[in-house]
């Protein structure tokens, strides 16, 4: 197995409903955070992060995303007619981060949970090791988290989980792990209990959506059995490989984590990156007061 990681599965088979009723006529993917739509965001990680193959989990509905990896011509048209140059600089701009990117798609027919989501893209991912990027987890950093979790896998060449910290109050709405400390920020994971209970947290490290995947979590995907929900979840799966004795190690992410997954954790987050815009900051903050 190659330890350099090139493919990318970004799962956007989400129905959206806790952004209900925005999601009724914008995917959530492309709800914005400041000028641009959630989803270039974690392009843009893949793509500093080296990755070159993109492979998107979508649902039967979603059509936007296609065209969104599509230059826009008639816009460039119309934008380069009417002399509108910075607008169409940035167009262009945006455009750019396909450049050099494979991009491919896979439907997942229903929402059968997160595991059954990466599993469709099985076919795509052959012998080889994958980043995956969920598209409501955003982390503000210098160096892409994937970026991260790839140099950490090169040296251990066993699945890795990006960590972080939260608040005890908080741990309740997440899959915590047990670990064992064995570096800066790396841990051996040894258990998931996914959304605890009061005392039940063995830690206060829960996971973030961004792993790097092996291929013998797909052959453990393939042989998992649906929850009472009808779901496959990836935390039961990884827990599942643990119990068996298999290695997953964990690495605590440099960066902040801004969630975009409920209104409330999305809202907090656009402000972030809104007050830190070099364009519209200033301005903001002097308006907030």
């Amino acid at each position: 197995m190659n330890n350099e990681i090139k493919k990318a599965i970004i799962t956007v088979a989400g129905l959206g409903t806790r952004f209900l009723p925005l999601s009724r006529v914008v995917p959530k993917e492309f709800i914005p955070v400041v000028d641009k739509p959630l989803i270039q965001y974690i392009i843009e990680e893949a793509k500093k992060s080296g990755l070159t193959d993109i492979i998107f989990v979508v649902s039967p509905s979603q059509k936007a995303i296609m065209s969104f990896v599509k230059p826009a011509k008639q816009m460039e048209k119309v934008l380069a007619s009417r002399k509108k140059e910075e607008l169409l600089k940035e167009l262009k701009d945006s455009e750019a981060i396909f450049e050099g990117l494979n991009i491919q798609f896979v439907i997942q027919r229903e929402p059968k949970g997160d595991g059954h989501a990466v599993l469709q893209a099985a076919k795509f991912v052959h012998d080889e090791a994958v980043a995956v990027l969920f598209s409501d987890d955003l982390i503000d950093s210098d160096t892409p988290a994937i970026a991260q979790l790839c140099e950490i896998f090169k040296t251990c060449a066993c699945p890795v989980l990006a960590l972080a910290k939260k608040p005890v109050e908080d741990l309740k709405y997440y899959g915590v792990v047990k670990n064992e400390k064995i570096a800066n920020r790396l841990y051996k994971i040894k258990k998931i209990v996914e959304k605890p209970g009061p005392g039940e947290a063995p830690s206060d490290m829960v996971i973030v959506g961004k792993y790097i995947l092996t291929p013998e979590v797909f052959t453990y995907l393939k042989e998992a059995k649906p929850s009472k929900k009808g779901e496959i979840i990836l935390a039961e799966v990884f827990d599942k490989m643990l119990s068996d004795g298999k290695i997953i190690y964990g690495y605590e992410v440099k960066g902040e984590w801004l969630e975009c997954g409920d209104k409330r954790r999305w809202l907090k987050s656009f402000l972030h990156y809104a007050l830190k815009d070099p364009r519209y900051g200033k301005e903001l903050r002097e308006y907030l007061k």
